[in-house]
């Protein structure tokens, strides 16, 4: 199967309205659908859970259940103070970055729809009269264009409405993916397109697929650790991004060596269990599939993490996609790697055997 032959016309358009989409933690229902409609003609059914983690099963009856996931959400802001003057202050909903909000556009979600507003900043002439401050979470603030607060109040915009960037997604030099949102709505987009290649190659597993959709992960892999409990899976495989540890100023020391265009990551950690981790190399060694390696410390900070430790012990491995510019409204992705990536779960399902435990103990 040659790697240009994965992602299709129909597959490009699904992602771009997919990116495109806002989907902040805590409101990724509008996304989830647009997920599940795509998905829709690729598997048996679907799980829904209270607080919107979507699931596409193929063979539902199956005792054995295996899961591939990605996470839905993305980073946001809430408004949280709004002065007599209208300017609005906020608060982080996810890992949000206060050094790239000045000068950026925002949507704020209302029940009256979207309302325009900008993250406003003093003049770089009204700054050079001492130390100059740098922006914090104490200091930007969104301007709506309104005079007071009456004015903000009847917008309809009020503490706890989320706000999100409306960036869109791009192509740079032909084959660099950039958007906001690519963090982690990119997994979803793969693990999709997985699902979409089995249907198309008439594939038949001998095992439960659970194409599993998280919500909440950055604010503490929340979704995935509510959904491996309704699912309770035998095996997952997660995939998320990780850091391209060659752009400027980040010392691959600390971040360890990895590079879009490189290939997919496959990660090293307590939460990694090494006879499914060891499968996964195996299958990229034979496959020809291009991949990296990233060790993390005590915890990966993925939904790897949420399934590993659940239901007294999941065989859980993860599979990154390496990313520049995490939780900025520019994140960057090589398409050979989303294609490896997607490629790499997809023969790793083919090897992974009906009622393997991957125990150390055989």
């Amino acid at each position: 199967m040659s790697t240009k032959s994965i992602l299709k016309e129909s597959s490009i358009t699904f992602l771009e309205k997919y990116l495109n989409n806002a989907s902040p933690t805590g409101y990724e229902a509008e996304g989830q659908k647009i997920w599940m409609d795509y998905l829709k003609p690729y598997v048996d059914t679907f799980i829904t859970d209270t607080y919107g983690t979507a699931v596409g099963v193929i063979n539902p009856d199956a005792p054995y259940k295996v899961v591939i996931e990605g996470h839905a959400d993305e980073i946001a802001w809430y408004v949280n103070y709004i002065t007599e003057e209208g300017m609005v202050y906020v608060i982080r909903n996810g890992g949000s970055d206060h050094q790239i909000a000045p000068s950026k556009r925002v949507h704020i979600h209302t029940k009256k729809g979207i309302v325009k507003g900008v993250f406003g900043w003093p003049a770089i002439h009204t700054r050079n009269r001492d130390k100059e401050e740098n922006p914090k979470i104490s200091n930007i603030f969104i301007d709506l264009g309104c005079e007071t607060k009456e004015q903000v109040d009847k917008l309809g915009v009020h503490v706890g409405c989320v706000i999100t960037y409306p960036d869109e997604f791009m192509v740079l030099n032909e084959n660099k993916f950039v958007c906001r949102a690519i963090d982690n709505r990119m997994g979803g987009f793969m693990i999709a397109e997985v699902a979409r290649m089995l249907h198309e190659n008439k594939v038949k597993l001998p095992f439960g697929l659970y194409i599993t959709n998280s919500v909440q992960e950055e604010v503490g892999l929340r979704g995935a650790e509510m959904i491996t409990q309704t699912i309770k899976p035998n095996v997952a495989i997660v995939t998320d991004v990780c850091h391209d540890s060659t752009t400027p100023m980040i010392d691959k020391k600390i971040e360890g060596d990895t590079q879009i265009g490189k290939g997919p990551v496959v990660t090293y950690a307590p939460a990694v269990q090494n006879n499914l981790r060891e499968l996964i190399l195996n299958t990229a060694e034979e496959k020809n599939i291009p991949f990296q390696r990233l060790a993390s410390s005590r915890v990966t900070g993925t939904d790897t993490d949420a399934f590993a430790y659940s239901n007294g012990g999941v065989a859980s491995a993860l599979i990154s996609l390496p990313l520049r510019y995490m939780h900025t409204t520019v994140e960057m992705v090589h398409r050979d790697d989303v294609e490896n990536v997607i490629k790499l779960i997809y023969e790793t399902l083919l090897k992974i055997e009906n009622n393997e435990t991957f125990s150390y103990f055989k």
